[in-house]
């Protein structure tokens, strides 16, 4: 066991390093909390996906097209039906887009005389989907399958989308025309995030940097895909105590008795913090989840996945205060078992 537990901690220790490397390199042409970085990626290799609430023009788009521009993909991937798969795809959502819009359709070829698959764009690896509350609830449907199962379902044919497949989901927080996520696709996002806008001296440096055409010139991949599936194969390898999952049992199950929460956390709340947490320790070099950790990440992994009986009413103010209410000392770790 201490051979296996070194083994571990070293593979750990040499994720972070890359990681750092995928860190600063997204950064290097947007400006983003590394922090917030480190939530994104965590949530990738844990086999998640990401929302993100925020303003216009915040840099969402850069976000995901730096991460899927940061990884050396393998040549020619393509589904288990033969559709090929892209790097990198973005959905900008309208009110009028249908499902075979974003999954993809059968069309007759006339010269063939036969029908033939159009594959929509969802078959990537990174997909962006810009302002997903534009879409009515029929199309929104269309993820359902794709973001719990990586695969799609058209027409009688299954098509399951290689590793790594990751969406990142942008909302409106204002406007008109939209169409609320209903509970159980909002439940479907491991995390939400919120970019938020920087401040005064990096946003005089986006200025000067992406005020010029050659922004990207010297942008390149800095790890390849296989590290991206071996990171997320690693995941599950992180010990997680069972204090610590009684300490996120008792947070979500305080979600549900709370009298200004309609509709607490779901038990798939409980499995994507767990499944978040150890995938941050890894992202920072451990092969552990820490309690710190849990309450670090409890907001922004639980917080899409409550409703207010005030819509008014803040979720996050309510979730740190169960967090305030549920004593860590309450479940002590015997840290010789670690």
């Amino acid at each position: 066991m201490g051979k296996q537990k070194t083994i571990a901690t070293n593979f750990a220790k040499n994720i972070h390093k890359d990681v750092l490397k995928l860190i600063n390199n997204i950064k290097s042409v947007i400006y983003m909390d590394a922090r917030k970085l480190e939530y994104l990626i965590a949530a990738k290799i844990a086999g998640g996906h990401v929302m993100l609430a925020d303003s216009h023009g915040v840099g969402k788009t850069s976000l995901a097209r730096a991460l899927a521009g940061s990884i050396k993909m393998s040549v020619g991937q393509s589904s288990n039906k033969g559709v090929k798969i892209e790097q990198f795809s973005r959905i900008q959502c309208t009110v009028d887009l249908l499902p075979q819009d974003i999954l993809g359709f059968s069309r007759l070829d006339g010269k063939a005389n036969k029908f033939v698959f159009s594959q929509g764009p969802i078959f990537a690896h990174f997909v962006l989907c810009d302002e997903i509350n534009l879409l009515t609830p029929k199309t929104q449907g269309s993820f359902f399958q794709v973001m719990e199962e990586q695969s799609v379902s058209i027409e009688g044919n299954t098509y399951e989308l290689p590793d790594p497949f990751f969406i990142i989901s942008t909302m409106n927080l204002k406007g008109a025309h939209l169409f609320p996520l209903p509970a159980p696709q909002l439940d479907r996002f491991m995390l939400q995030l919120s970019l938020g806008f920087p401040n005064p001296e990096d946003e005089a440096s986006i200025i000067k940097q992406h005020g010029k055409d050659d922004a990207w010139k010297n942008f390149k991949p800095v790890i390849q895909d296989k590290d991206l599936i071996e990171w997320q194969k690693m995941v599950d390898k992180v010990s997680i105590h069972k204090e610590i999952i009684d300490y996120i049992v008792a947070c979500i199950r305080k979600t549900r008795i709370h009298p200004e929460v309609l509709m607490g956390a779901s038990p798939r709340a409980g499995v994507k913090i767990s499944k978040l947490a150890r995938g941050l320790a890894l992202v920072r070099g451990d092969d552990f989840v820490t309690m710190d950790l849990v309450k670090e990440i409890f907001v922004p992994a639980v917080s899409h996945r409550i409703v207010m009986q005030d819509s008014a009413q803040s979720a996050e103010d309510i979730l740190n205060g169960i967090l305030k209410s549920t004593p860590v000392e309450d479940f002590k770790i015997n840290m010789k078992k670690k």
